[in-house]
């Protein structure tokens, strides 16, 4: 039985491409069984052309976003969804969406955790900053914005001509390696993971 996957998009989908090339192998132990997202984005193509339900969760369309998540999370249930990976999700889950899950979410996030923390802008600011490394994290999500338990991080070097774009390109493909990779782990394994 594969480790049914729930992944949560904002964007483009390049990390949910991955996951799902991932998982045509027959070997992999994982599966995406729903994706979901909080506007539309390609990545809702990605989903469809790839035959995955997706429903889209627009925060307009209900009360506020405890009810938004509530809804978002009983879909995942119906899916018996095991695992919630939020990829390019860039909205913060609420408080009883974690719980409800809790110690089966992961994000993936653009920075070598904790450095560049709580922002989308990671990748600008590690530039910004003249660091000379920075990567991607692979971690568990807690109630703290990005500060849940490290699962996996990969370097990347900062060279002296990179910009935004070829920076986030190269981080972008050592994320395409790990996320699948820390999944696969994951689903080798008892969840929840004790946070």
């Amino acid at each position: 039985m594969r480790l049914r996957v729930g992944v949560l998009v904002s964007g483009r989908g390049s990390n949910l491409e991955a996951l799902i090339r991932a998982s045509k192998d027959a070997q992999y132990p994982a599966r995406v069984a729903v994706v979901c997202a909080n506007r539309e984005c390609p990545a809702l193509e990605i989903a469809k052309k790839a035959g995955i339900f997706r429903q889209l969760f627009r925060l307009s369309e209900y009360p506020d976003r405890e009810a938004r998540d509530r809804e978002m999370a009983q879909l995942l249930q119906q899916h018996g969804v095991e695992l919630v990976v939020c990829a390019g999700y860039d909205a913060i889950l609420e408080k009883p969406f974690i719980r409800r899950f809790k110690g089966r979410i992961i994000n993936i996030h653009p920075s070598l955790l904790p450095e560049f923390a709580g922002t989308m802008d990671a990748v600008a600011m590690a530039l910004e900053s003249g660091a000379r490394e920075t990567g991607c994290t692979v971690h568990i999500v807690t109630d703290d914005v990005d500060a849940g338990p490290v699962l996996a991080q990969q370097r990347v070097e900062v060279r002296p001509d990179d910009t935004v774009e070829s920076l986030r390109e190269r981080i972008q493909a050592e994320e395409h390696v790990l996320l699948p990779a820390v999944v696969k782990r994951l689903a080798g394994q008892p969840l929840p993971i004790s946070v």
